[in-house]
C-alpha cells in the first residue's frame, strides 16, 4: 500500500507523530520494557480546569521521582499552580499573580476562575 510508512528506527531514536495518525506495532516480545512517553498539546483555553481529569491509578506513581510525577499531570493551564519542569530540570510551580488571583477570590469565591 503507497500510504503505509515503516520508519527505520535505532535504539533510543524516537518517532513523532500525530494521535489522528493511523498507527500501531506488533506485539512485544522482548523481556525487557518498551517504555513510551504520550505528549499531548492542547492551549490553555482548551483546557482549562484540573477537575475535568481524574488521576492516574496510585500504582502508576510508585517509584516515579517528583519530577516523573510533574510530568505525568494531565493538561491543564499553567495558571492553575501547575507543576512543570524548568530549563534545569527541576519543578517549578507556575502560578497567577497574588493580585490575579484576590481578584478572583472577591469576585468569583475561588482563586483559580
Amino acid at each position: 500500500v503507497e500510504h503505509i510508512h515503516q520508519p527505520v528506527t535505532k535504539k533510543g531514536d524516537v518517532v513523532i507523530f500525530s494521535e489522528g495518525t493511523v498507527h500501531g506495532a506488533k506485539a512485544w516480545r522482548a523481556d525487557h520494557q518498551r517504555r513510551i512517553a504520550l505528549f499531548r498539546f492542547a492551549p490553555p483555553t482548551m483546557a482549562y480546569g484540573r477537575s475535568y481529569y481524574t488521576k492516574w491509578p496510585e500504582t502508576y506513581y510508585e517509584g516515579a521521582s517528583s519530577e516523573q510525577i510533574a510530568v505525568l499531570e494531565p493538561p491543564y493551564s499553567t495558571r492553575l499552580d501547575r507543576p512543570v519542569l524548568n530549563e534545569q530540570g527541576t519543578i517549578e510551580v507556575l502560578s497567577r499573580s497574588v493580585k490575579k488571583k484576590s481578584h478572583d477570590e472577591k469576585v468569583f469565591g475561588t482563586d483559580y476562575f
